[in-house]
């Protein structure tokens, strides 16, 4: 039987001749191949070439990106490129491609502008966030480049179940409210992060680039402080309501008349579910089988629209809870701005 050399496959008597003679070397293919100290440098400062070309590149201050980390630049990068894609320079319907929404225009609004893609990534921020939540569009992004980075987590299902509604639906408005996050002196000087009330719709963008593709354009407005303690604050923003545990009002305190219209007596024996917005009331039933299934702790806040007596809509913090071995349910209502 003819054994064959392992190197060359020819046969054994063969086999001397291709192995490598005393004092030779390898053939250089067979060593693998190792990243030196200098290939290394040789890559990273050819990586940092081309960041520091994307950053002179990107539409802001020659002050602002000389304060941009690598991390901030790609964020920035990554925001201009999704914005140009939903809105191709050229195109009459983009805020983007032109220069920025003067000051003077965006000082009369009463929030800033936000617009999503379909998938809830950041597109665009207006330039007023910073006198809103103390944050820079730059410094916003460093926390994340989707809506959900930069809002409460305790909201997050209820935003993600706003956010397909309006998909499903295009040029329905929804709104929903959650706190966003701020700078620490923000937050030092008003105890917490904001609330702000997101209110928009997904449209449809009328370009050649992209005829079926949809953004969500927004308006984001400050309410009053969601605070986590029910009993600080003005208590003129608050009344009180004890609900038998399918929630049917059996009494309510009497401020209820300020804040949304009705008297005492119109809204015992009503249902609670009777007054709340149809888009909250997953989010409102969520709250209720916590509190009734959970007896003697408090459920996780909601905020939830109620309709007044005038048939128009009020913003309201509600805060329950089952005292253990009670059969009732009491809500505090803070009523916000």
């Amino acid at each position: 039987m003819t054994v064959f050399c392992s190197h060359c496959h020819r046969p054994l008597q063969a086999e001397m001749s291709c192995l490598p003679r005393r004092g030779e070397q390898a053939p250089a293919a067979s060593k693998p191949f190792r990243s030196t100290k200098s290939a290394s440098k040789a890559r990273r400062d050819q990586i940092n070439v081309e960041l520091q070309e994307l950053r002179s590149l990107l539409p802001i201050s020659a002050r602002e990106k000389e304060r941009l980390s690598y991390l901030h630049t790609m964020a920035l990068v990554c925001l201009r490129l999704r914005g140009a894609q939903l809105f191709p320079p050229g195109t009459h319907s983009t805020p983007l491609a032109g220069p920025a929404l003067g000051t003077e225009l965006l000082s009369l609004l009463p929030g800033f502008l936000l617009v999503l893609s379909a998938n809830g990534k950041l597109v665009y921020i207006s330039e007023n966030v910073a006198q809103i939540l103390g944050l820079s569009m730059v410094e916003l992004l460093a926390q994340g480049d989707t809506i959900f980075d930069i809002l409460d987590g305790r909201t997050h299902e209820d935003v993600h179940k706003k956010l397909l509604l309006a998909q499903e639906e295009p040029g329905r408005e929804v709104t929903f409210v959650s706190e966003m996050r701020t700078s620490k002196a923000f937050r030092l000087q008003h105890r917490g992060n904001r609330a702000v009330a997101v209110h928009g719709r997904f449209t449809a963008l009328r370009s050649p680039a992209c005829p079926t593709t949809t953004a969500f354009l927004a308006l984001c407005t400050p309410v009053a402080r969601l605070s986590a303690d029910s009993d600080a604050g003005s208590q003129d923003d608050l009344f009180q309501s004890t609900h038998i545990l399918d929630m049917t009002f059996t009494d309510v305190t009497e401020s209820v008349t300020y804040h949304l219209g009705y008297r005492r007596e119109e809204l015992i024996g009503q249902s609670w579910y009777s007054l709340l917005h149809p888009e909250d009331a997953d989010l409102a039933a969520a709250q209720h089988r916590a509190v009734a299934l959970g007896a003697g702790a408090t459920a996780g806040t909601a905020v939830l629209r109620v309709l007044r007596r005038d048939r128009t809509w009020a913003w309201l913090r509600v805060w329950a809870r089952r005292d253990s071995g009670a059969h009732y349910i009491a809500c505090t209502s803070r009523c916000l701005r």
